[in-house]
């Protein structure tokens, strides 16, 4: 590799040097970029067919480069493409054999495309596809999480806050308030696509293409909803992946908050779910440990995706116009990315699926002084400011504490001694189901609002 001179890569002619083969292991990207391979030929054989109405290309010559054109794709899917000591990348190995294939006709395929405006296209195709299967991944996230809301409404459990039991809720109430926030990733990744569907091609290096290539053609060819108005823009822009690395950093956070959730409930000290085998792992030296590694791995790798936006942002601030070297970063982030994403959606809608809910164990954690803030409703209900009714609440969990015993331990003459608004039916409020089916008003725990819920979530995975 290193007696060949630099003529022979694909801005070889000016010079007549060679390159230091550790320069030119430092600049090739093929070894990450191939993954594109599918998109770079299905971009060259949509420009060919532009060659061709524009007279760049006879009809036979067209018919020829496609042909040569899916035989590299084909040996492409069959793991029988060979790259060469000298492919830089995933365009210029596709170049090469095609020449190996069809001769010196392969040489017209770039004329007026530049590697600049060849590469903002195939990242653009491809991540459309991938983000056709991530979207696919969420919303079986999402349905698995309401299906098991809507089976298991009747399970309470106490709701924290502060990780301190506040007030009770069903535990459908708790995956339907992670499972909006799987909603709200949907519908910002819906509002992304058509930003990531912009069509590069025909912008060239930077100045655009002399031969009147027909780009509203290529766009319709290619699939791509708009195209770079400008073709300085065109070649330049990577927001388009900042934005899904970014869609993926806070989407990964909801992620996280999720498994942190499942965690805590999942030690023996709560118990309220316990996570399937096929999702957990043991522990090397203590036989007695199941491990929710699934849970840990989701919450390790929201900061790794954080890191690859945050890193590549770093990159990308700095430069000057149109394209530079820099860009060539854009690429491990993101396959990284989505790489990560898409592992983790699947493995969290499996864990989801398949986990145990204790709902015994749920209601055992629930304890009367939950019912506090109810407590202080009631007294509400009779006319008393809130404010006092707080306090007059607060003190009856004081005497509760003092006597060593929980709210309903307490008489109704203690309660009526608390306040003179007190009367018998003080009594109903000790009741777990009741305080939950009170909170009616939209966005509350209980049944009512619960099938509203459903209705909503279904509505976004285009449900009835």
């Amino acid at each position: 590799m290193t007696d060949q001179p630099t003529k022979q890569k694909l801005w070889g002619g000016r010079f007549t040097g060679k390159t230091d083969p550790l320069m030119h292991a430092f600049n090739q990207s093929l070894k990450y970029d191939q993954r594109m391979h599918a998109a770079d030929i299905r971009g060259s054989i949509a420009y060919a067919k532009a060659l061709r109405r524009v007279g760049l290309l006879t009809e036979e010559e067209e018919v020829k480069m496609t042909q040569g054109l899916d035989a590299v794709g084909r040996e492409w899917a069959t793991g029988q493409f060979q790259p060469a000591a000298d492919d830089e990348d995933i365009h210029t190995a596709n170049e090469r054999r095609l020449s190996e294939l069809i001769g010196s006709l392969g040489g017209k395929l770039h004329t007026g495309r530049s590697r600049n405006d060849q590469v903002a296209t195939d990242m653009r195709l491809w991540l459309l596809g991938e983000v056709d299967d991530i979207e696919s991944s969420l919303k079986g996230l999402v349905r698995i999480m309401v299906e098991r809301a809507d089976k298991e409404r009747d399970i309470l459990l106490p709701g924290y806050t502060h990780l301190q039991r506040g007030q009770p809720i069903r535990w459908s109430h708790f995956l339907l308030s992670h499972a909006f926030s799987f909603r709200n990733d949907l519908e910002r990744l819906q509002q992304l696509i058509p930003r990531i569907s912009v069509l590069p091609l025909g912008s060239g290096a930077l100045a655009g293409n002399p031969f009147l290539i027909d780009r509203e053609f290529l766009a319709k060819e290619l699939g791509f909803t708009s195209l770079a108005e400008n073709s300085m823009w065109g070649v330049g822009d990577r927001d388009f992946i900042v934005e899904f690395l970014m869609w993926s950093s806070l989407t990964m956070t909801h992620m996280s908050r999720l498994a942190e959730d499942l965690i805590v409930y999942s030690t023996a000290e709560f118990g309220f779910v316990t996570l399937s085998d096929a999702y957990s792992t043991g522990s090397s030296m203590m036989p007695q440990k199941k491990n929710p590694d699934s849970l840990e791995l989701l919450r390790g790798k929201s900061g790794r995706i954080f890191g690859n936006m945050a890193g590549f942002v770093m990159t990308l601030k700095g430069l000057p116009s149109t394209y530079n070297k820099d860009l060539q970063e854009d690429k491990e982030p993101l396959f990284d990315t989505v790489d990560n994403i898409s592992a983790s959606l699947k493995i969290a809608e499996g864990v989801i699926a398949t986990m145990e809910v204790h709902g015994e164990k749920m209601q055992q954690a629930l304890t009367m002084d939950v019912l506090a803030t109810d407590l202080a409703d009631y007294l509400v209900r009779k006319g008393v400011p809130f404010r006092e009714t707080h306090h007059v609440s607060g003190r009856a969990v004081a005497l509760a504490e003092a006597r060593k015993c929980q709210l309903n331990g307490l008489s109704v003459e203690d309660y009526k001694g608390l306040h003179e608004k007190f009367s018998d039916d003080v009594v109903e409020i000790f009741d777990f189901e009741a305080s939950v089916e009170r909170r009616s008003s939209i966005g509350g725990p209980s049944r009512k609002t619960l099938d509203r819920q459903i209705a909503v979530l279904r509505a976004a995975l285009g449900q009835k």
